[in-house]
This record gives structure tokens, C-alpha cells and sequence, in this order.
């Protein structure tokens, strides 16, 4: 497996990403892994290595770096609270531009297949990021995925539910259970939204896997839950990536 660190300019600033893919020749059909917001950590290096070793060419970046430089960080209060911060700079207009930076490296690596349609995951936060670049990028955007994603219905003219017209990816939704940041009534509008607009699209609710279910070793962590989502993005991704 290679896995190495890299910094891509982007007009916002350097952006820290890993990339990850298998030492084979290649080329891989690219997905973005856009993390959660506890950031970067051993956990998410482990699940986009994990998604790699399937066959796949993975980019995943460091969406705080308009506000920091990469680091790591920890679960004292001060760093809890410099998170929430720096969650409200990583915008779903943002994420288009770290996706095309993202994409203008891809063309630089023989191990990423540039030809195929990508795929993209996003937890947590990065819930409407990942339907931003579908909506935004639909002859790009083959099929994504939202793990415990957060704020993806709101009661805002902006949400991102009622920003889906132009999606033309496969769509999927490990929706959590007892979420105040993706609730049982917000689940509905999102079903109803997805149908109404004519998305093919999975919306599974995973009963008794709290938010933060797919990050292993976390205190939230639900084996068969974590399971049940990487079975799903697997076979997604090899209907409409591969």
C-alpha cells in the first residue's frame, strides 16, 4: 500500500492530503475521503487505506487548512473548541475547490484512473460536502456516500436537500441513529426529497449506531453497523466506478 503526505496549493492556501493506493500498476478509479470533525487521525487513515486496498486511488484532505496548518488533535476542551470553530470554515462552496484541486493532482499520478467518474465519502460534516460535488459535478460524481452525516436537512433556504435537481450520481445515506444532527423527521424529508427529484439512491437507517459509528476505535464505534456502511460503498462504487 502506499500512503504518503502530501501539500497541494489551492487558491485558499497549501492543503495538506494523503493519498493512499495499492502498489499495483494501476490505474485506480479515484474517491475523495472527506473526514469528519474530529479531523485526521489514525481512524481515518486506517478506513481510506482500508478502501484502497479494494482497488481504489484515495485522496483524503485536511479541511481545516484555511483556518491551520495540519495537525493533530486531541480531545481536551481547548481543542474541542478550537474544532467547533474551525468547522465554520469548511464550506460546501469550499469543498469545490478543494475537489478540483484534489483532481488537478489526480492527473499527475499514473496510478489514478482520470478517465472514470469518481466517488466520494463523506462523514460526518462532510455530508453535504460530498452532495455538493454531486450536485455540482454531475458528469464527474459517479456515486458518494454520506456516513453519519451532519446538517444535510435544514431549515435554511440553502439546505442541501433541496439542492439535489442536478445530482446524477448514486447516492447513499448511513443515517445514524438518535442524531440531533440528522433526526428521525429530517430523515423523511430527506427520503421524500431523493425520491421526489428521481435520485437512485439507498437511505439506510442503522438502529441503535449512535453518530460516529464508523470510526473504529472511537467510544461510538458499531462493529456491525461500520460493516453494514462499508458493504454498501463497496458494492456502489464497483457498480459505478470500476
Amino acid at each position: 500500500m502506499i500512503n504518503q503526505r502530501l501539500e497541494l496549493n489551492t487558491p485558499d492556501g497549501s492543503m495538506t492530503t494523503f493519498e493512499f493506493h495499492p502498489e499495483g500498476e494501476g490505474p485506480y478509479p479515484i474517491v475523495l475521503y472527506l473526514m469528519d470533525a474530529p479531523s485526521i487521525r489514525p481512524a481515518l487513515m486506517q478506513m481510506a487505506s482500508r478502501l484502497a486496498t479494494a482497488g481504489y486511488y484515495v485522496l483524503m484532505p485536511f479541511l481545516y487548512y484555511r483556518k491551520t496548518p495540519y495537525k493533530a488533535f486531541g480531545s481536551s476542551d481547548e481543542e474541542m473548541h478550537e474544532r467547533r470553530e474551525l468547522m465554520q470554515s469548511v464550506t460546501r462552496e469550499g469543498a469545490l475547490i478543494d475537489c478540483q484541486a484534489l483532481l488537478d493532482h489526480a492527473t499527475t499520478n499514473p496510478a489514478a484512473d482520470t478517465s472514470k467518474k469518481i466517488g466520494a465519502v463523506g462523514l460526518c460534516m462532510s455530508g453535504p460536502l460530498v452532495m455538493s460535488l454531486a450536485q455540482n459535478m454531475p458528469n464527474k460524481v459517479g456515486a458518494i456516500a454520506s456516513v453519519h452525516g451532519a446538517w444535510v436537512v435544514t431549515d435554511k433556504d440553502d439546505s442541501p436537500h433541496l439542492q439535489i435537481d442536478n445530482i446524477q450520481s448514486e447516492v447513499y445515506f448511513a443515517w445514524a441513529d438518535d442524531d440531533p444532527t440528522a433526526t428521525p423527521e429530517e430523515r423523511d424529508i430527506m427520503d421524500q426529497a431523493m425520491k421526489d427529484a428521481g435520485i437512485h439512491y439507498r437511505l439506510d437507517f442503522l438502529e441503535g449506531a449512535l453518530h460516529g459509528f464508523a470510526p473504529p476505535g472511537g467510544e461510538r464505534y458499531n462493529h456491525a453497523a461500520a460493516e453494514r456502511h462499508w458493504e454498501v460503498v463497496h458494492d456502489m462504487f464497483t457498480r459505478n466506478l470500476i
